[in-house]
């Protein structure tokens, strides 16, 4: 949605995801400079600085923008793009930097939105620094979400990439697709497009099967099609799987990585759904349900705030619900056994580096296969 008209002096936008970010800012300096026919009513500061003089400059640039008129009497629209120096870092935390944007509040509060349309834009944002509680209270405000509410975000990032095609996504490929691209914006973008085009831009519908076959694994993803097979307890599609990996990869460490991190999730979930503390609903787990078992049981996991598969709390409730539907299918001595397999798994392939695919198939076969 773009930034309605408004009669604060400037409009600022901002987030941790910096493609969100620029896709927003461009939004609406494309609404904003739609009926302007003179090119200098419209102008683009690049905010990008990387020391205090840098900085000074940027804001010397941005200022003549805003003051100089346009050619035709047109109101003027300036775009302050990319700033960096909002950050918590080593130019951001510099008195002189500071400085500088003490001084550039009388000349925000000064700008009259009916000459000229002022869009700031900045990721990151070190939202403890007093001049970002001043452009928050001061400006039109956007903040675009972020951290635990990634997969939320990203969800309804995909859901409006679809409209845009007239395509629908079923919801556990949207699920599969954000882990395939390992939650990465741009990525995530341009495979929407590619799979809007596939199943045509018109009714099509993209399902999980379609986004195992055409999108990669990227970075540290671990949604390996063969994991998924694996832990959806089909023998047959496994071996398919197994087939299509092995065919452009050569080593298995990564998929029996996968293998182990989601079984012990599977097998802390199995324990918590056993004893009650969280139910698998038709939207999967609730947010409340894993903050109450966290309060519970989380003490026994320590402080590590980072995300691991050590620690069930530290996962999104959309990826443990999607998983909580294969726990609750198998029991706990089931999960174990499984987690024993992989570790022997290990040990074959460091034995027999050459048969890797065997290794893995006869696994499959092993665990699955009865």
């Amino acid at each position: 949605m773009i930034c309605p008209m408004s009669d604060k002096p400037f409009t600022f936008i901002c987030g941790d995801d910096d493609y969100l970010v620029a896709e927003k800012g461009k939004e609406w300096f494309a609404e904003e400079t739609k009926d302007l026919a003179d090119d200098l009513s419209k102008e683009v500061v690049d905010g990008r600085s990387g020391n205090i003089a840098e900085v000074e400059a940027a804001l010397n640039r941005f200022r003549t923008a805003v003051q100089t008129l346009s050619m035709f009497g047109e109101r003027k629209v300036v775009w302050l793009k990319d700033v960096s120096f909002l950050a918590d870092s080593v130019t951001g935390r510099a008195q002189g930097t500071l400085d500088l944007l003490e001084d550039l509040k009388d000349f925000l509060s000064g700008v009259d939105p009916a000459t000229a349309r002022v869009l700031i834009t900045a990721h990151p944002v070190d939202k403890r620094r007093s001049f970002f509680k001043w452009l928050q209270k001061t400006g039109a405000f956007t903040a675009l979400g972020g951290g635990k509410d990634t997969a939320q975000s990203l969800a309804l990032l995909i859901r409006d990439e679809c409209q845009k095609s007239n395509c629908q996504i079923e919801r556990g490929a949207a699920e599969l697709l954000i882990g395939k691209v390992n939650a990465n914006t741009r990525l995530l973008v341009e495979e929407i497009s590619k799979l809007c085009t596939f199943v045509g831009r018109g009714g099509g519908v993209i399902d999980e099967s379609l986004v195992n076959e055409l999108v990669p694994n990227f970075g540290e993803a671990d949604f390996f099609e063969a994991a998924d097979a694996f832990f959806s307890l089909q023998l047959e599609w496994t071996l398919q799987a197994l087939r299509r990996h092995f065919f452009t990869n050569k080593d298995a460490r990564g998929l029996l990585g996968s293998l182990q991190s989601r079984n012990r999730l599977l097998i802390q979930l199995r324990v918590l759904l056993d004893a009650g503390a969280l139910r698998l609903g038709g939207r999967g787990i609730a947010k409340s349900d894993l903050e109450a078992a966290a309060r519970t049981y989380g003490q026994h996991f320590g402080d590590d705030p980072e995300k691991s598969n050590l620690n069930v709390f530290s996962q999104n409730p959309w990826y443990l619900g999607r998983l909580a539907e294969t726990a609750r299918k198998v029991p706990l001595k089931r999960l174990v056994d499984f987690q024993i397999a992989f570790t022997r798994a290990f040990e074959s392939i460091i034995e027999r580096p050459n048969d890797q695919e065997e290794v893995c198939r006869e696994l499959a076969v092993s665990c699955l296969g009865k």
